[in-house]
């Protein structure tokens, strides 16, 4: 039983950061579209803007391999 909960735990762990980071992502990117329609220059920032939520994914992924081979 003491796996089974372990192994949810980690699942949530990559699942929520995952959904979060999707929903992040197509907010920041249709913006992101909109500005670089307007202003080209923004691709650089645009590009870094789109790609910090993706660290909330591999947090999720450390968080979740802690959980599975680190605890008990």
């Amino acid at each position: 039983m003491e796996k089974t909960l372990m192994a949810f735990a980690a699942a949530l762990a990559i699942g929520l950061t995952a959904l979060a980071t999707a929903w992040v992502q197509s907010k920041v990117g249709s913006a992101g579209a909109g500005a670089l329609a307007e202003k080209p220059e923004l691709s650089a920032t645009i590009i870094i803007l789109v790609a910090i939520p993706e660290t909330m994914v591999i947090l999720g992924f450390v968080v979740a391999a802690m959980i599975l081979f680190g605890g008990g």
